[in-house]
């Protein structure tokens, strides 16, 4: 199979009656194919299995007698401590709560948008209300911000993190009040912030607003599979300690791709004081989490070291479905930063594989997708409110396919994004 684009007019309409030829073929075999989300496959949950019955009749924890009852709305000390060594912070300064760390972000801005912080008045009653947007991105983190009516900048990503020049320029303005960030294997594109990128975001809370605040998910702390893939960037806390700009942060964090995805332990780390004010208003929701799951939790996971030494296992799982994904795309389509259908990376962690197709075809191969039977995300889901200006970025999943699957899928995204390439060049040449 050749992994060239002809150049010539008559070349390129043989090239398509071929892979229309093949896409036909492709629709008759009744496929159900998804590489939609990241999510752990049923190995890995199933590598979390011993926490059922993991408490044997135990329910009590360091200076709790009985884990079943109300209270404890910080969450239990060994979950505080576990979760402090995982998200770089002090265990004072630390939150567990229930399985969602998404709902600890939504909580706190709300709370903002609600009530204010930093002692300034409510978002809602500033006017404008802006947040920062690395993009591509997790498209939830941008759901958030759509459901409380807060505007969205798009940032450009490199391979350092985002653009810090456009950032500190940016946090000039009161109105913005925030910023998504996914500093390690970033959901999508994989990369990992360097270290002058985290500095610098330490120092923002100099120059930004006194409400402007850092969300710094760390939902892929741990996740790595590859060899030589890059270590936690800096914490992030205490850099903003020298710089006093410890009140300008939020850390999140979660065992969802660590335990079991909907069973899972979610914490918060930030500020003394955030932590206080997050913690009065979260009184009105709750008398406390579900200290039971904690516990079970920290009995399978007494520290870091053994959650790092769970994650081996993930490792294995994952690694060859991503090496399937690279390998078949290279041998359809040629190497992955130079093929004239597209470019995409090889993260050495995370739960993902960015695909930047031919500008103004992303929507095209989603759909010549579903036509034959794989689902993918919604082409511009990475971008904020599902707009992506250049309709070229599909994100791939394969942690839940079996590795066969994970080869199929990506045969027939191959093809796809095949047709829908040379149907663009075709329409540019006019034929």
């Amino acid at each position: 199979m050749s992994t060239t684009l002809p150049s010539d007019t008559p070349a390129l309409q043989r090239l398509e009656a071929e892979l229309r030829g093949a896409h036909a073929a492709w629709q008759q075999r009744g496929l159900k194919l998804d590489l939609t989300r990241g999510k752990p496959g049923p190995e890995q949950v199933a590598l979390a299995s011993a926490l059922d019955g993991a408490l044997g009749g135990d329910f009590s924890g360091d200076g709790i007698d009985d884990t079943r009852g109300y209270g404890g709305l910080l969450g239990i000390p060994e979950a505080r401590r576990l979760f402090g060594e995982l998200l770089q912070a002090p265990p004072e300064q630390t939150l567990v709560g229930g399985n969602s760390s998404l709902q600890l972000m939504y909580q706190c801005i709300s709370f903002a948008y609600l009530h204010g912080i930093g002692g300034q008045p409510p978002w809602r009653e500033q006017g404008a209300v802006r947040f920062l947007c690395p993009t591509p991105g997790y498209d939830r983190h941008f759901r958030i911000c759509e459901a409380l009516g807060i505007e969205m900048t798009p940032l450009p990503l490199s391979e350092e993190g985002p653009d810090m020049d456009a950032v500190e320029e940016a946090v000039s303005d009161p109105a913005v009040k925030g910023i998504w960030c996914v500093p390690h294997f970033s959901n999508p594109s994989g990369i990992c912030y360097s270290e002058e990128t985290v500095g610098r975001m330490a120092r923002l809370g100099q120059r930004a607003a006194p409400d402007f605040r850092v969300f710094w998910d760390l939902a892929y702390a741990i996740h790595d599979f590859a060899p030589g893939a890059p270590e936690l960037p800096p914490d992030l806390l205490e850099l903003c300690r020298q710089t006093k700009t410890e009140d300008s942060v939020f850390l999140f964090g979660s065992t969802s791709k660590i335990s079991f995805a909907g069973g899972g332990v979610a914490a918060l780390a930030t500020s003394a004081d955030n932590l206080k004010w997050f913690s009065r208003h979260l009184a009105v929701t709750t008398v406390g989490p579900d200290k039971v799951n904690q516990l079970r939790h920290v009995r399978l996971f007494p520290d870091l070291h053994a959650l790092r030494e769970h994650m081996r296992g993930h490792a294995a799982l994952l690694r060859p479905r991503f090496a399937a994904v690279d390998s078949v795309l290279a041998d359809t389509l040629g190497h992955r930063q130079k093929s004239p259908y597209g470019r995409w990376n090889t993260p050495r962690g995370g739960y993902f594989v960015m695909f930047n197709t031919r500008a103004g075809t992303a929507a095209t191969v989603v759909q010549l997708a579903a036509e034959a039977g794989l689902a993918l995300t919604p082409a511009g889901a990475t971008w904020p409110r599902g707009h992506d200006p250049d309709d070229s970025d599909i994100r791939i999943a394969p942690s839940v396919p079996s590795i066969t699957e994970v080869k199929q899928a990506m045969a027939l995204f191959a093809d796809c994004i095949r047709l829908a390439t040379v149907q663009a060049v075709l329409a540019e040449h006019g034929g």
